[in-house]
């Protein structure tokens, strides 16, 4: 598990690089003001890709020492382990440590709180911010391209 989170995290943080790359040259190509609502919409979109993914490959870090502590073992003295059973799982959307539990004939499952509570709506936030300026910038270039084929059929 611990070799999956490493992975996720040096790809999430490959996307983060790229997009925010993607974005700002986008956005400083023409320049803001020069350039047309479809293109400061994209750069927008990747800007906040690049945020997103970055504030997730964040989050799959702060899983590595959970998963780590959890998958040592040891004598359960120092440091303290995140779940006191040995099982526990790691879920990705939204990011968490949960810990499980059986109590008789109830399963138990419940969230260490080793992920920071801002993190998973942070990343959502982002991630609609970037989805709705993409759908933006293509709504905006299908206006765009509908009024210049207006204009040419008047003319």
């Amino acid at each position: 598990m611990l070799l999956l989170l490493l992975l996720l995290v040096v790809i999430a943080s490959a996307a983060a690089v790229a997009l925010c790359g993607y974005g700002g040259r986008t956005l400083s190509d023409q320049g803001i003001r020069r350039s047309g609502s479809p293109v400061v919409l994209r750069g927008l979109a990747a800007l906040a890709g690049a945020g997103a993914c970055a504030l997730y490959a964040w989050g799959l870090l702060t899983l590595c020492g959970p998963v780590m502590t959890a998958q040592d073992g040891g004598a359960d003295s120092t440091p303290p382990r995140p779940c006191r059973t040995p099982d526990y799982s790691v879920q990705f959307i939204p990011l968490a440590f949960v810990c499980e539990t059986s109590e008789g004939d109830s399963h138990v499952s419940y969230d260490s709180g080793d992920v920071p509570g801002y993190l998973n709506p942070a990343v959502l936030a982002l991630a609609l911010t970037a989805a709705g300026c993409a759908i933006g910038s293509g709504y905006a270039t299908e206006l765009r391209t509908r009024a210049e084929l207006r204009k040419d059929g008047a003319g």
